[in-house]
């Protein structure tokens, strides 16, 4: 991270498989996994230990974190809705575990099937549980703030009510909390705002990244923002494929190689060698023939000249 100014944090492998109905291969993923982490990207999500009877597109997420851990320097995250999925991204060996809290409660029961009551019970349980283990075994522990921005059930979200469960559960122990806008409900001027008073309200080193959907078209003006504001992590998926299942009609992340591209002309570092990203697309297409891949990148090319932040 030393040489990097923004970190991307690739979620194709989670976010991105868990919303389409293709079931890529393990052997195919493995191969995207150390396709990307070759390009530079410095971490990727790679699964959610969610039931394979709710997501079959992610059953094999244990043996895909085991592999991503033998990657040198890829920092290797997952997805996981309680107790017992941290107990297995933690005995997979995840460097980083994330659990959403959907600010609307009524996406959080359909997600999840817990209130917000229960949710915070159970980020206090697996926060007790990463305690025991020895220091240099534990994994990072993230709380994504859901629904951020708005949701397709309920509509607007409160700014207040983010800022408070962001609140609880530093207060529970976690390392950090992401703003993430699983709808694609997120402008700039709301996401500067909510990232100021989450830093007043939390401090400033328990808000670093935002995970961001492209489904109003607002996914790269929202990730400069991020930038402008100080916020150091971005969430993308290669073809900015993904969504999310449980929240109707939230198409689309961001797309990676847009993302890099524009930080990369910025002057910002962000590691990845876009010529070789650009190419692990075309292995992911390959694995995905009936799926749509996104980006204007892609289709347009690198313009003529075009180098690298230095």
């Amino acid at each position: 991270m030393t040489n990097i100014d923004i970190e991307i944090s690739e979620v194709g492998p989670r976010d991105g498989l868990q919303s389409i109905k293709s079931i890529m291969s393990t052997e195919d993923k493995k191969a995207w996994i150390a396709a990307e982490a070759a390009a530079g990207v410095p971490e990727i999500e790679v699964g959610s230990f969610v039931p394979p009877s709710v997501i079959p597109q992610l059953a094999d997420t244990a043996e895909i974190v085991s592999y991503a851990r033998t990657i040198p320097g890829l920092a290797v995250a997952a997805l996981v809705p309680n107790l017992r999925g941290a107990e297995n991204a933690i005995a997979a060996g995840a460097h980083k575990i994330s659990i959403p809290l959907s600010v609307s409660e009524t996406h959080s029961l359909k997600n999840v099937k817990r209130t917000h009551v229960q949710m915070l019970e159970e980020i206090d349980r697996i926060v007790q549980r990463i305690r025991e283990l020895p220091e240099a075994d534990r994994p990072k522990f993230e709380v994504g703030l859901s629904t951020a921005f708005g949701c397709t059930i309920e509509g607007p979200v409160s700014e207040d009510l983010v800022v408070q469960l962001a609140v609880k559960a530093v207060a529970l122990g976690v390392d950090e909390v992401g703003l993430s806008d699983t709808t694609g409900y997120g402008n700039p001027a709301q996401l500067k705002r909510l990232t100021k008073r989450i830093w007043e309200n939390c401090g400033r080193e328990k808000l670093n990244g935002v995970h961001l959907h492209n489904t109003r078209g607002q996914g790269l003006a929202n990730a400069l923002a991020a930038v402008d504001i100080g916020l150091t992590t971005i969430d993308s998926s290669l073809g900015g494929i993904g969504g999310c299942p449980f929240a109707p009609g939230a198409s689309g992340n961001i797309v990676t190689e847009d993302l890099v591209f524009m930080l990369e002309a910025m002057g910002l570092k962000t590691g990845i060698d876009i010529e070789k990203l650009l190419a692990v697309r075309k292995l992911v297409q390959q694995a995905l023939p009936d799926e749509e891949m996104y980006g204007f990148t892609p289709e347009a090319g690198l313009p003529k000249g075009f180098a690298r932040a230095s």
